[in-house]
């Protein structure tokens, strides 16, 4: 089981793909980059896809939380390549060329996935922030499809996936569609408690 600690006393399966809505500047990234550090302390796999900051961003955030040296850590950038910042890959981070570039998001995925197990380690956490700058370049259609593949490699490593939506940018039928593909949503209001829904 996965403890989804500090900010839910609940635990979830292995293979679970939960989804976070909520107004934007809720907290939703730092709600899963914590849920993602609490993992990190116990040695799990740790994979940020981002697809709104740089990776040097992502990774100066997260240290804040924990420190990650040593540790299975990575870190998808699909911002920086688009910027054309520098994006030579390393062991921590590897570069998709945009938001658009879903193929590549899912290949970098793979492969960290695949270098963590040739470490023996079994159990990983993976965010996707966020799922509105894939829907601001892409289809629905084609980010439900990617997403499908995404949620069942997840799923397929006994992983934890957390994805951030900003529920104020979609229509009802947008939100609906993607909503299929979680096993929980968690609501993350303006101000007061996040609430979270599990099967």
């Amino acid at each position: 089981m996965y403890e989804l600690t500090p900010h839910f006393d609940a635990e979830v399966d292995p293979g679970t793909n939960i989804m976070l809505t909520g107004p934007p500047l809720s907290g939703k990234r730092s709600i899963m980059m914590d849920v993602l550090a609490a993992g990190t302390d116990r040695d799990e796999g740790a994979i940020v896809v981002t697809t709104k900051d740089g990776a040097d961003r992502v990774l100066r955030d997260y240290e804040k939380r924990t420190p990650y040296e040593g540790k299975p850590v990575a870190v998808v950038d699909c911002v920086t390549r688009q910027q054309g910042g520098d994006t030579r890959e390393s062991d921590r981070i590897k570069y998709a060329s945009s938001p658009v570039d879903m193929t590549g998001i899912g290949i970098k995925l793979s492969e960290f996935l695949q270098a963590f197990g040739d470490r023996g380690i079994e159990r990983n956490r993976v965010m996707v922030h966020s799922l509105s700058t894939l829907l601001m370049y892409s289809d629905l259609q084609t980010v439900f499809r990617f997403l499908h593949v995404f949620t069942g490699r997840v799923q397929s490593v006994d992983g934890l996936g957390l994805y951030s939506i900003d529920s104020t940018a979609h229509d009802d039928q947008a939100m609906n569609t993607l909503k299929q593909l979680f096993d929980g949503i968690v609501t993350v209001p303006e101000d007061g408690e996040p609430e979270i829904r599990l099967p």
